[in-house]
């Protein structure tokens, strides 16, 4: 069964996109991320406290960057027909949860 050549090329055109703004959106990511690493070597070489504005900017926009990473590979999977990947949507923990999980194991 040949499928009309039109619809095929808008698919690619289609899936090129999404591929592009996932690289874009990963790209920016590491971008910032090298940014914040190096300002948190600066704000330890000037001893200063490492949550600084700047520093919470760069985290929070890191971290709406990932989410809508999520999303744009969500949209990426499901134009290729792909299922959705499995475990993509879990969150880190924070160091709260961390610090009550260890007390749990060493208690």
């Amino acid at each position: 069964m040949a499928r009309d050549p039109a619809f095929v090329l808008r698919y690619l055109a289609e899936v090129e996109e999404l591929a592009e703004d996932v690289l874009a959106a990963r790209q920016q990511i590491v971008d910032l991320d090298v940014k914040r690493n190096r300002n948190r070597e600066a704000l330890r070489a000037l001893q200063k406290d490492p949550e600084s504005d700047d520093q919470e900017e760069l985290d929070e926009e890191i971290n709406n960057l990932r989410k809508d990473l999520r999303v744009k590979v969500n949209r990426l999977y499901e134009a290729q027909g792909k299922p959705e990947l499995k475990g993509f949507n879990l969150n880190p923990m924070s160091a709260e949860e961390m610090k009550l999980i260890n007390r749990i194991l060493e208690g």
